[in-house]
């Protein structure tokens, strides 16, 4: 079950798809790695009201959404808003921001969306295999 949603340190809120085992493995990571619970994951997957989501519960479906001070960050950039209030992952949400490193990191967040569901359906396959042992 969800934490009870609450304001992170730095104000930062994520929403990702609770439904994709590849996204709720790396939210877990990050959660583990916010000790000082800077930012709030909120899995739109189970989402009670849209009237909270700053969009449509499709697009946040869809893109990596974070959002901070009321400015919402998709894709590449959400990431770098993450990693930047994450101590440990700061350095790399700082470099993560820099133009140039950002599009070639947006480009390549678009090339892994486009293979998404292959990866997803072989991350429920071997997961689905250990559940069965």
């Amino acid at each position: 079950m969800e934490a009870p949603e609450r304001e992170g340190a730095a104000g930062v809120t994520v929403w990702y798809d609770g439904g994709c085992p590849i996204c709720t493995r790396e939210v877990g990571l990050m959660r583990r790695l916010d000790r000082r619970g800077a930012v709030v994951f909120r899995d739109v997957s189970q989402a009670g009201d849209a009237a909270d989501l700053p969009k449509p519960p499709q697009t946040l479906l869809a893109r990596f959404h974070a959002a901070q001070d009321g400015r919402l960050y998709e894709g590449a950039a959400a990431f770098a808003l993450v990693w930047r209030n994450i101590p440990p992952l700061g350095w790399a949400g700082r470099l993560a921001m820099a133009p140039p490193v950002l599009w070639l990191l947006e480009r390549a967040y678009d090339g892994f969306l486009r293979i998404r569901p292959a990866l997803q359906a072989v991350a429920r396959r071997s997961l689905g295999g250990r559940a069965r042992r």
